[in-house]
């Protein structure tokens, strides 16, 4: 009983991790909730988009900023998108 106790107890982490870490970032930055995306498969392949514009921005390392400001910057400014969509 112990044992299922500290399971539950992972398995909750584990998924208020995964929360923290992905969905509030999403939320927060790329205004996932607000989206009105509705029609057809639109909202699936729009949050497909949103977690790899979200990796790429993590991957980039020259700004020291955080997604929401290097989502703006990259839309700005030509040269750092290009830097973003390299992956360097």
């Amino acid at each position: 009983m112990e044992n299922d106790a500290e399971l539950f107890g992972k398995a909750v982490r584990n998924h208020w991790g995964i929360e923290n870490s992905v969905h509030w970032v999403l939320d927060v930055s790329f205004r996932e909730d607000e989206s009105r995306k509705r029609k057809g498969n639109s909202a699936f392949n729009f949050s497909i988009l949103r977690h790899i514009a979200m990796n790429l921005l993590r991957k980039e390392t020259s700004v020291k900023s955080g997604l929401r400001s290097k989502r703006m910057r990259a839309g700005w400014d030509d040269h750092y998108l290009a830097k973003v969509l390299a992956g360097a």
